[in-house]
């Protein structure tokens, strides 16, 4: 009887405890997208974001993935630029941080914050709710970038150029204590491990994943909404 009442203790202890190590944060990012005024200056084959929902759909069904394969008691964030989605409903005249809104709503699993600022998304990757005890398990980026910066509003508030951004010199910002051990982060974005995923190493202790050359957001719907690569871009760490 005492090695029975033994055993079911042990069980027990070993069942929170594993439960305990999977209590971590997963966070997906999602930049903002082009406006059409802008976009329609460029010639053929050089425009970005014809359909607004690039960064929205690609994040969505990556989410529905983790949320699969994730340990049990993986918490997922999704991290939204509203400024970017903000001017594009404007011009479009749709709802679109509604539309943004209704994701949760029909995957529960996941946890919407919108951000409005690069101190804001830092704030929340160095202290979101239960960091001490919570770390960042998994960390994704879904947006415009360059070798040296994710664009989170590139070409939306003013043509060609960005004025919300994330800059690898600002990655001493983010606290490495924040994340777990061997986290999986990557960039969905153009050029990122150009220059950007060996700053990210640096400083935070994680490596990134990343692409040498373009990321195309072009035709997914054929590709089960999956981001491609330009022809002669390449993913690295």
């Amino acid at each position: 009887m005492n090695r029975l009442l033994f055993s079911a203790i042990f069980l027990l202890i070993c069942g929170l405890a594993s439960q305990a190590a999977a209590d971590t944060e997963y966070l997906i990012v999602s930049g903002g997208p082009a406006v059409r005024k802008f976009e329609d200056q460029r010639g053929p084959g050089e425009q970005h974001d014809r359909w607004w929902g690039n960064f929205i759909r690609t994040a969505r069904v990556r989410m529905q993935e983790i949320h699969k394969t994730a340990p049990a008691g993986t918490r997922i964030t999704w991290l939204v630029y509203r400024g970017g989605y903000v001017r594009r409903a404007a011009e479009e005249h749709q709802p679109l941080t509604q539309n943004i809104e209704s994701v949760p709503k029909a995957y529960p699993f996941i946890n919407l914050v919108w951000f409005r600022s690069t101190d804001e998304l830092i704030r929340y990757i160095n202290n979101g709710p239960g960091r001490r005890g919570m770390k960042i398990s998994g960390f994704e980026y879904f947006g415009h970038s360059n070798k040296y910066s994710f664009m989170f509003d590139y070409s939306s508030d003013t043509y060609a150029t960005s004025t919300a951004w994330l800059h690898e010199k600002e990655l001493g910002k983010i606290s490495g204590s924040a994340f777990a051990r061997k986290a999986y982060c990557q960039s969905w974005g153009c050029h990122t491990a150009e220059s950007f995923s060996k700053a990210w190493k640096r400083k935070t202790g994680s490596w990134m994943v990343g692409a040498i050359g373009k990321t195309d957001y072009s035709y997914m719907h054929e590709r089960n909404w999956q981001v491609g690569l330009s022809p002669g871009s390449r993913w690295v760490r």
